[in-house]
């Protein structure tokens, strides 16, 4: 099986967030348990998120849409990188290509769509601030 296109490895513009696999990301074998992934890919676009200037206070995403392809297994003591690469601006949400990566092979990709939501838990239109940096950051980082 190939690489998923949208994880191809990325180049400097990517947003690289470092994980290192602690035993409680593991199941008894010492191999990274599923959902392990889904937590560090969150932890990542949360930090982009951060390093563009919009918290978690201030603004509430929830997942719509998540594909997750596991390529190869993580393990104990590993050090990762996570990569994450705007794909998509809507109306209210991103679209995001995740990888995580251990010495430049790939380990995880993951396409995701989350959605801004309003205080009453219904989707409500991004920021226009955040919409022109995510379309910024797509066009540099050559997405689609």
């Amino acid at each position: 099986m190939g690489a998923d296109p949208d994880c191809r490895q990325p180049g400097r513009e990517d947003h690289v967030f470092p994980v290192r696999i602690y035993y409680e990301d593991t199941d008894a074998g010492g191999i990274v348990y599923h959902a392990a992934y889904l937590r560090f890919a969150e932890r990542a676009r949360t930090e982009l998120l951060r390093q563009l200037g919009f918290t978690n206070r201030h603004i509430a995403f929830a997942v719509v849409d998540c594909t997750v392809r596991y390529h190869r297994p993580a393990r104990l003591d590993d050090a990762l990188e996570v990569r994450t690469r705007p794909a998509g601006v809507g109306g209210a949400t991103l679209l995001l290509t995740q990888s995580i990566w251990r010495a430049g092979e790939l380990l995880v990709s993951i396409r995701i769509r989350i959605a801004r939501l309003g205080e009453n838990g219904r989707p409500r239109r991004l920021p226009a601030q955040l919409r022109h940096v995510f379309a910024q950051l797509q066009g540099d980082m050559g997405g689609g």
